[in-house]
């Protein structure tokens, strides 16, 4: 069989990049892969995929894969793309039932796994399933192969090549949102407009790889640009500011040092909690990595970003301002601040990235809030929308589920043939507000301006972050980052109360900083206090609990609906404290 691929876009990229130049490096091992053997691994992996379903013809069908972070990741992805299949990663964290559940909704034919997660392959087989796919062990690379030459038949076209991800199934079962690798290539274009990746970045992966983030900002995307990309995962946060140290000490100067950084708020949190415990010399490596001329961006996402880390990663890194942005599985990345550090505003996600059109609409009436008409002409009252989405780098559909996909696009009206394509509606709320003077700076240099005009801030879920409570409408992230901003707390979750009189109370779930409460007791009044100059009355929490953990997923995110169920049962039927 001769070495060629479908010409799809990753692979033009990937074989215009230097072969010389890394692409990945296991961080622990040390282990290094280079561009140039990439799409020959990827040439022979496709091929067992052909070899293991006993046909040349896989257009369209699920592959689902269990592999760690690594480059045999990268590679499975590819060839998944390359056989113009569907490729559905997943969780090696997840019970057998959550992946028997995927596995029988994606209708995959093969289930691909490394030595490592054999056994838990095996395992997930051994469930009910509706039909057993194909187990294949794949082989593991060591990294040094032939540099082979790979050819991209121009004449075999993508066919149905594509990502699935599975949502989190907060509210329902999870839904497998189809994203074509056409919406792959345009989130990725779009990134490496706004965020100017190169091949000179060295980016340092953390994250989980069932994720949009893990997936498409933190590996295709870095492909597209022939950046080098380093796993160390789980996350450790002393081998992470080890890693990031390395480049400044005498006896690791070799290491490349870590230029692009992208991870959710938690992870920056328990690394500004760690860095006080590390020794002399690796505050002072540390804080030299992480400054600007060395760590040329960081990026939060995926969950708020609380004021008093973004306050605390700028004051440790001498001038580092971190990078808010807004995605979501459906959408890729869709609004984000600027790389100019005056468009890093304070609690906005900033502008529609390259390529995304976004709008809002209003939540009581449903209208469009049109440039201009943020504020009620009656009230003057700030008027919050749903965000709503389009553009190239939306998703298809929802796999197998017409109704749901229908239910969340809508056809604009003063576009009848939708020719521009529907709009998603994200189901986040946001108030459109002017840049402050001196921010929209980051796209000068281009011609196709994106960082300019209003900038956006996400109120939050639309079914749980806005609490309706007396009339007034409250954003649960407001009142989080004001609470977090007090020293007393130190993990918090607003939540909507229900209550029989107020419709909805605004309470409270909040650990406490032990530091600034030994004692561990925090009343309620006391917390009105600290937080009476802060926030107007009706948006301070009325009820109040203190816990010592509240749980999150991978992404750091809180399902709020579990967590009022838990821990305000006993709150469901009364009235305000």
């Amino acid at each position: 069989m001769a070495s060629t691929l479908p010409k799809l876009p990753v692979f033009e990229a990937i074989s215009r990049h230097d072969p010389e130049s890394t692409v990945v490096v296991h961080s622990n091992s040390g282990r290094t892969f280079k561009y140039g053997e990439l799409l020959g691994d990827v040439w022979k992996t496709r091929n067992r995929l052909y070899e293991t379903a006993g046909k040349e013809d896989l257009d369209g069908e699920r592959i689902a894969f269990l592999v760690e972070n690594s480059y045999d990741y990268v590679v499975t992805l590819l060839a998944c793309l390359a056989a113009k299949s569907i490729a559905v990663p997943l969780s090696p964290a997840f019970p057998a039932p959550e992946l028997q559940y995927i596995l029988n909704h994606s209708e995959a034919l093969l289930l691909l796994s490394s030595a490592k997660f054999t056994n838990k392959a095996q395992e997930v087989l051994k469930t009910e399933l509706d039909s057993e796919p194909t187990l294949l062990e794949l082989t593991k690379f060591q990294g040094g192969s032939q540099h082979e030459q790979v050819t991209l038949d121009s004449k075999s076209g993508p066919g149905e090549a594509g990502m699935m991800l599975y949502t989190s199934g907060t509210t329902n079962r999870p839904k497998g949102v189809l994203i074509p690798q056409s919406v792959m290539t345009a989130q990725a274009r779009s990134l490496i407009h706004a965020w100017e990746y190169t091949p000179a970045d060295h980016l340092l992966h953390v994250l989980p790889l069932h994720h949009i983030h893990g997936t498409i900002n933190a590996i295709f995307t870095p492909l597209f640009a022939g950046s080098s990309i380093e796993f160390m995962f789980p996350f450790n946060p002393d081998a992470v500011w080890k890693r990031f140290a390395a480049p400044f000490l005498p006896d690791t100067s070799d290491k490349k040092k870590i230029t692009f950084f992208t991870v959710v708020p938690t992870v920056y949190s328990r690394l500004l909690t760690t860095h006080k415990n590390l020794p002399d010399d690796l505050q002072t490596a540390t804080r030299k990595a992480i400054a600007p001329s060395n760590l040329r961006l960081a990026i939060s996402g995926s969950a708020a970003l609380p004021t008093p880390i973004k306050k605390a990663w700028h004051e440790l890194s001498s001038g580092n301002v971190l990078l808010e942005r807004y995605g979501m599985t459906e959408v890729g990345m869709a609004l984000s601040c600027g790389l100019e550090t005056a468009d890093r505003v304070d609690g906005s996600v900033g502008w529609p990235l390259p390529g995304v059109e976004a709008r809002l609409v209003d939540i009581e009436n449903n209208t469009i809030i049109e440039p201009g008409q943020e504020r009620d002409p009656e009230t003057g009252r700030e008027r919050a929308g749903e965000i709503q989405l389009r553009g190239p780098s939306i998703f298809r559909e929802y796999w197998r589920n017409p109704e749901a996909t229908a239910k969340e696009f809508v056809t604009d009206e003063k576009d009848v043939a939708g020719s521009k394509g529907r709009w998603f509606k994200t189901g986040d709320v946001a108030v459109r507000r002017p840049a402050p003077e001196g921010a929209g700076k980051s796209d000068l240099k281009s011609q196709k301006d994106w960082a300019r005009g209003d900038m956006y801030f996400i109120l939050g879920r639309k079914s749980a972050d806005i609490i309706k409570s007396g009339g007034e409408k409250v954003s649960a992230l407001e009142v989080e980052r004001e609470m977090l901003s007090l020293p007393q707390v130190a993990e918090c979750a607003v939540l909507a109360v229900p209550s029989g009189k107020w419709g909805q109370k605004v309470g409270a779930v909040v650990i406490l900083d032990k530091e600034h409460v030994p004692e561990g007791k925090w009343t309620p009044l006391e917390m009105r206090r600290a937080l009476k100059d802060r926030l107007a009355a009706y948006k301070i929490p009325q009820v109040l609990k203190i816990v010592d953990k509240i749980p999150r997923n991978a992404m750091g995110k809180i399902n709020k609906k579990n967590l009022v169920k838990e821990v305000f049962a006993d709150e469901f039927s009364g009235d305000e404290l």
